[in-house]
This record gives C-alpha cells, sequence and structure tokens, in this order.
C-alpha cells in the first residue's frame, strides 16, 4: 500500500498518460450487407448460368444465320445479379423492344430485350429488304412490325430451351410485348434479377440482347444446378447421350463414294476426247470405299437403283 494518497495533480497526471490509448477507435471486421438483396444467386449457380448461355449465343448466332441469309455473331457480355430498378433506369424513357415471358411449367417469368439498332434492320430483312436501314429508328414496334418478329422470337427462344435443358426441362413463350408504362407495374423495383447481356452483330449493325430472370427462379432451381455439377463430374448419362443424339440428327453430312487413284501421262491427258476410257487401278472384284465427311466408313459396290446410281454397303469400317 503507498504511505499516502494521490493529490488531484497525480490522478490528473495518470489519467492524461492513459487517455489517447483509451480513445483510440476499436478495428471492427465488418462485412457490407445489402438488405435490398437478399436473394443472392450462389457463384456456382452464376458461372453455369454463364456456361449455358455461352452455349445459347453460339447457337442462336448459326440459328439466326440461316433464318435471315446473313451473317450473324453473338458474344456473351455480363452474366450480374440487379435491381429491377437498376435494370428499368436506362431503358425507362427509350422507346425500345421488351417481351415478356413465361416460364413453363412453374417457373415464373422472364423479361426478353432486344435494341432497337437490330430489331428494325431484322424487319426489314425479313420483308426482303438488305438490312441496312432503319438502326436509328426510336420508337417501339407497331403491332405489325411485332407480328413480324414473332418467327425470330420463336427461333430464339428455342434455342434459348436447349441452352437450358442442361439444368431443367423449360419452356420459354412470348405473353405480351411490354412498354416502358408497363414496365413500372412488372416487378417491385428492389426485386433482385439475374441480367443477362449479350451482344449481337447483324452485318454491320451492333445491338444487345438482354435477357432477365427473378433471382427467386434461380434459386427455386438450386437443386437442378447441383444435379448437373455433379453429372458433370461423372461419366455421360444415357439422357445427355439421347439429347446430343437429338440436336445432331438435323446436321448434313457429306457422302463420297472413292475409286483408287489412277496415273497417266501428261500428253495422254492433253489429248483425251469425249468417249474415251480412262482406265482406274481398281479390280472389278475389289469393294469401293464410302466416306463420311472424307472419314472412310464403308466398303461395298455401285448399284443402280432405278435411273440413278446407289452404293450397297457389304462392310463397315471398325472404329481405331
Amino acid at each position: 500500500m503507498p504511505d499516502h494518497a494521490l493529490s488531484d495533480r497525480e490522478i490528473d497526471s495518470v489519467m492524461d498518460s492513459i487517455a489517447p490509448e483509451a480513445n483510440e477507435p476499436f478495428a471492427i471486421n465488418a462485412t457490407p450487407y445489402d438488405f435490398r438483396r437478399t436473394d443472392r444467386i450462389a457463384t456456382d449457380q452464376l458461372r453455369s448460368v454463364h456456361s449455358l448461355h455461352e452455349n445459347f449465343c453460339r447457337s442462336t448466332a448459326s440459328s439466326l444465320s440461316a433464318y435471315l441469309r446473313t451473317y450473324v455473331a453473338t458474344n456473351l457480355v455480363s452474366v450480374e445479379q440487379l435491381s429491377f430498378s437498376e435494370i428499368l433506369r436506362p431503358i425507362a424513357t427509350t422507346p425500345t423492344c421488351i417481351v415478356s415471358l413465361r416460364m413453363q411449367p412453374n417457373h415464373g417469368s422472364a423479361l426478353l430485350h432486344i435494341s432497337n439498332s437490330i430489331v428494325f434492320p431484322i424487319i426489314e430483312m425479313l420483308l426482303g429488304g438488305s438490312g441496312q436501314g432503319g438502326a436509328n429508328i426510336e420508337r417501339e414496334p407497331t403491332e405489325i412490325e411485332r407480328s413480324i418478329l414473332d418467327s425470330i422470337l420463336r427461333l430464339v427462344l428455342k434455342d434459348l430451351e436447349v441452352a437450358w435443358e442442361t439444368i431443367a426441362e423449360i419452356e420459354f413463350v412470348v405473353e405480351a410485348f411490354q412498354s416502358g408504362p408497363q414496365l413500372f407495374q412488372y416487378l417491385p423495383p428492389n426485386e433482385a434479377l439475374l441480367a443477362v447481356s449479350m451482344e449481337m452483330r447483324i452485318g454491320a449493325h451492333t445491338g444487345l440482347m438482354n435477357i432477365w430472370i427473378p433471382s427467386i427462379v434461380i434459386k427455386m432451381l438450386r437443386q437442378k444446378f447441383v444435379q448437373q455439377v455433379t453429372t458433370r463430374r461423372g461419366q455421360t448419362t444415357d439422357q445427355e447421350h439421347s439429347r446430343m443424339l437429338r440436336r445432331i440428327r438435323s446436321a448434313e453430312i457429306n457422302v463420297d463414294v472413292r475409286l483408287n487413284d489412277a496415273r497417266m501421262l501428261l500428253d495422254d491427258l492433253v489429248s483425251v476426247e469425249p468417249g474415251d476410257v480412262i482406265r482406274f487401278d481398281h479390280p472389278l472384284s475389289k469393294p469401293i470405299d464410302l466416306h463420311l465427311n472424307g472419314m472412310k466408313k464403308f466398303s461395298g459396290r455401285v448399284v443402280s437403283t432405278g435411273s440413278k446410281r446407289g452404293f450397297q454397303i457389304a462392310t463397315q469400317d471398325s472404329p481405331e
């Protein structure tokens, strides 16, 4: 124990020496949390959505190129989660083409947005034009133009359904064309949506195609995403094998029947006339090869089928 009590001055001196240390703020490890974004989508789900829409971009570019008979390229720009108000902000006052979609069965709804810079050139092409004009039109499509776009929408949505088959069997059905004022009533402003943005180039024109799906729909399919990841780690299932076969059934294959090469002198070649017979080094008893896309697949012989020639298969080459 001290021999004497501390004076007021001594007490003040002690308090002053520890005051700066006491006033230092405590270090707090805090993580920001947005209470408006309670429906956050898991990272692995976002990766799966990104992958399936990359496939969608490739397939829809091929489909539109064949349908419009012009060069079409589609690239995935971003896959992110945004609020409905963030999506509406840049397009609310700009007339554009927005279509509400129904996702069947029981998967809610979605929105498809296509920039005017590619919508009106597409309409011009479908009407027989070159598609060089129409890129600067700032209005919504008319009722007649919407009817013309119907075939394009069905084509795009069919490719979208095929892309989503890896997750779930979903049918995308057009509900209605939406205008700016109607969109404000479509969903609450703070509703979280998965925003998929793609850049589309059609001929000389470039624009965006966006797909907006409520995040709650993606979360409802969480188990489907888990099953997809598990399946990827294992072997290909019979269902996937059947699905791939369905997709390639309509592919065209070049079929060639080939004889062995013949050799002849240049002097003989320049003197060839109609009616001359060129002899090939191929015995009559030896089968002829049939090639599929340049790869030997069958052996057989040439036969007559009515007024045309055909090929009768004798043997099939064993795969290497």
